[in-house]
């Protein structure tokens, strides 16, 4: 188990596109998120994995506390937090 600090986790529309984006990837069990501190909580013993799953975290625009947060960044995360607030309603 491997709990991370992301940047731009806002609400639950940003939570359900973690989860469905982390879910994805092979050998992850589960995904726990806590909004208020921003943590994400990937149920997997395999380092391959997990840095896998930071990779994905970035790509969709939520990188690890005191990493790069660039405006391009944020702006995934705002589109994935948009998808994530449809997907959720549906």
């Amino acid at each position: 188990m491997k709990t991370i600090q992301v940047e731009n986790l806002k609400c639950g529309g940003c939570a359900n596109t973690i989860k469905k984006g982390l879910i994805s990837i092979d050998g992850i069990e589960t995904v726990d998120i806590v909004i208020e501190t921003s943590e994400v909580t990937i149920q997997s013993e395999d380092e391959v994995v997990i840095e896998s799953a930071i990779k994905k975290l970035s790509s969709m625009g939520y990188p690890l506390v005191g990493d790069s947060n660039s405006v391009l960044k944020k702006a995934k995360s705002f589109v994935s937090c948009a998808a994530g607030k449809i997907n959720q309603e549906n």
